[in-house]
Formats: structure tokens, sequence, C-alpha cells
């Protein structure tokens, strides 16, 4: 089995964060108004997208607590157009994938409608089958594990203790194939004890730039809430690039994607270390932009508009 990886945006960000800013108020908004960030243009080369109802198939690799399986369970829930979380949502998240990208391809079996993210089944490797020290092509036996069902993706997810190449070196998460089965997969790792400066941002210190204090977690989960920034992330990615052949900018090998083209933007207003104006929830003093099932909170990353050349924002 073969897999290609795919760059995530807080590997992008940790460059851009070698910025250095002013830390004064004033100084930040003089720096807005002077910064343009580069002409992009991300286009559909025609290849395949993932539509209709995708299942996703979880395995669970390492040992997760109840509660942290249910935070992102939760979260895999949410997206859905059913979804009754009130706005800004998830589920308008996972639209406006749907209206940016999914509806612009010439497939029109399932329309705008009919394209939705269901969770299907739920499979847990908590003893690490294969170890604690994963390669990428391991990774992708993994993904096989995962029997992830016919135009499904399956998503392995790594414990804190589980080292995978590449990880925060390189990536926080990826996307690719499984060569064999031409399946889909998505792979993103908790960074809690790693390197959550790099793929836990903005909960948590960064590595480079402004050590300004991170903001409160919504789920009160560090390395749990960088891994649903980094899942949203991925999934973007797979179901509008599934095949390296639809939507993204750059070469094939290291594309920019529908999230990965918006390092680090998360609200309005933002900038290279600093996530953009957040909504904050007045019991615990978390910083979220999505509202989920179960009245959970999260942090999702801004997508990228080829309309318009910029990133879309749910606040």
């Amino acid at each position: 089995m073969a897999s290609r990886s795919f760059g995530s945006a807080m590997a992008i960000l940790l460059t851009l964060l070698l910025i250095t800013f002013s830390p004064p108020c004033l100084a930040t908004r003089r720096f807005t108004a002077l910064y343009q960030p580069p002409e992009m243009s991300l286009t559909y080369h025609h290849g395949a997208v993932l539509q209709g109802n995708i299942p996703i198939s979880v395995l669970w690799y390492g040992q997760f607590t109840p509660t942290q399986k249910s935070i992102i369970s939760d979260f895999l829930s949410s997206l859905t157009q059913t979804s009754q979380s009130p706005s800004p949502s998830v589920s308008q998240w996972w639209t406006t994938i749907n209206s940016l990208y999914l509806s612009k391809t010439s497939s029109t079996k399932f329309g705008l409608k009919n394209s939705n993210m269901l969770l299907a089944n739920q499979r847990t490797d908590a003893k690490c089958s294969m170890g604690k020290s994963l390669s990428l092509s391991q990774i992708a036996t993994l993904a096989a594990n995962a029997r992830a069902k016919k135009g499904g993706i399956a998503l392995v997810l790594t414990a804190q203790d589980v080292a995978v190449e590449g990880f925060c070196m390189s990536r926080c998460g990826m996307h690719g194939t499984v060569t064999k089965t031409g399946s889909t997969f998505i792979w993103v790792g908790n960074s809690a004890t790693q390197c959550p400066g790099q793929c836990a941002w903005p909960f948590h210190q960064p590595i480079y730039g402004p050590q300004t204090p991170p903001l409160i977690a919504p789920n009160g989960d560090v390395g749990i809430d960088g891994m649903i920034i980094n899942i949203g992330s991925m999934i973007a990615g797979a179901v509008t690039n599934p095949f390296g052949d639809g939507f993204f900018q750059g070469p094939k090998e290291a594309p920019l994607e529908a999230a990965t083209a918006c390092p680090g933007v998360y609200g309005k207003g933002a900038f290279p270390g600093y996530p953009g104006h957040l909504l904050v929830n007045p019991a615990t003093g978390a910083s979220y932009n999505a509202n989920g099932d179960r009245g959970r909170n999260y942090l999702l990353p801004a997508l990228f508009d080829p309309a318009t050349s910029s990133c879309s924002t749910l606040v």
C-alpha cells in the first residue's frame, strides 16, 4: 500500500510566525493595514471530488478517553446540513465547502443539498498493534483496517504518545489514498505532548513568533481541540482534492487546498500570529467560531474562496 501526504495548515503557519510584530494594539492595527497577502489562484483540475453521503470510518489508535472520543465524534456528527446547531455552526462550515467547491464540479448526480458527512463506524486499537512509532505506509495500512465504505473516508487518529513519520516536523495531519483499493483516508495525531505549539495553536503558545497568551480551548483539551482544527482542514482537502487532481494550488506533490491555503486564519481580521476575532464562551472564557451537536463549541479553519481569492470565515 502507498500513501500521498499533504501539508497541513499548522506546518505552513510555522514559516509565517517567523515574522516579528510590534506588540501594542495600535501597532497591530497598523500592520494589518499594510499587510497584503500574496495573490493566489486555487483552481479545479477536473478530477474527482467526494460527493453525496460521505461515510467516515474512524480508527482510534492508542489510548483515548471516552470524553476525548465524544468531543471528536460530536464534531463529525455535526458535519451535516441537517444539524440543528445554532449559527455559526459546523454544518454551515460544511455548507461553505459545498458551495465554494463541490457544487462547482461537472458532476450533477449528487447536488449541493445531498452532500453530507456521516459518521459510519468506529474501531479501537488501544494496544497499538503496530507499535508506537509509525511510518506513513503503516498509516495507510491502518486506514485499510478502518474498513471505510465505498465513497467514504477512513479517519485514523493517533494518541498523544504515538509518533508518526514527519509528525511535528513537517505535518500535523495528512490525507491520501491507498493505491491498492483507491480509497481515501485521513490521519491526524494528538500533539498534546509532542508539539502543541505547532499543531494545537492558538490553544498553546507557538514555537516561534510572539509569545502571547494562548486561547482557552473550547472543550478543555488542548490536544483534542487542536486535532479538531486539523481534522477539519484535512476533511476539506480530502473531499475537494481526494486523488490529487481536484481543487488545489501549486505543485501536485505539495498542494495548497481549501483550508491549507488559509493557514492560521479562524476569524475576520486574522494575520500571521493572530487567529482573528473569535467568539468567546462567557461561562468558560474559551474561544471558538462554530457551534456543534450537543452544545459543543469548536474552532475551525477558514476556507479559501477561489472566486474572490480570499479566506472565508464563519465569524
